[in-house]
């Protein structure tokens, strides 16, 4: 190897050429900037497929969960072809009709539950008024 030092004046492919504006040196240091050139990041779109299964296996009011199904696998095979804007809109509507169909189920099973918990406590009151009655009549107070 050479130990050859350059000085200011002998840099090679050096070319000084009048055309170009030169920078001025008072504008501070700059600072080496990294810019990754990767592949581009388009957004997710969520096709809320296993939700889908589960309410039309759980919860298939209506049958709204079976139509979010078929718009969920509608929405994977947008995105498998590359339309994300069809994708994203089937996608949506898999994601509204899940939620209807979840609100509805509970709102149901909200609705049973209250339904037996009234019924139940309209048997004990028929019940406990048949023992009061038969209580009042092998006391002799009854008619």
């Amino acid at each position: 190897m050479e130990n050859f030092q350059y000085t200011q004046d002998n840099v090679p492919l050096q070319i000084q050429t009048n055309n170009y504006e030169r920078l001025r040196d008072d504008q501070g240091v700059c600072s080496p900037a990294v810019v990754n050139m990767g592949p581009p990041i388009y957004p997710q779109v969520r096709d809320h497929i296993v939700w889908s299964i589960f309410n039309t296996v759980y919860m298939n009011f209506c049958c709204l969960g079976f139509a979010a199904l078929l718009f969920s696998i509608k929405s994977r095979d947008r995105k498998v072809v590359g339309d994300l804007e069809g994708a994203r809109h089937y996608g949506s509507t898999a994601h509204c009709l899940n939620v209807t169909t979840l609100v509805l189920t509970i709102l149901t099973f909200l609705i049973i539950i209250i339904l037996l918990a009234v019924g139940v406590l309209q048997f004990y009151n028929i019940a406990m008024q048949e023992v009061r009655d038969q209580h009042n009549l092998f006391q002799g107070n009854g008619k």
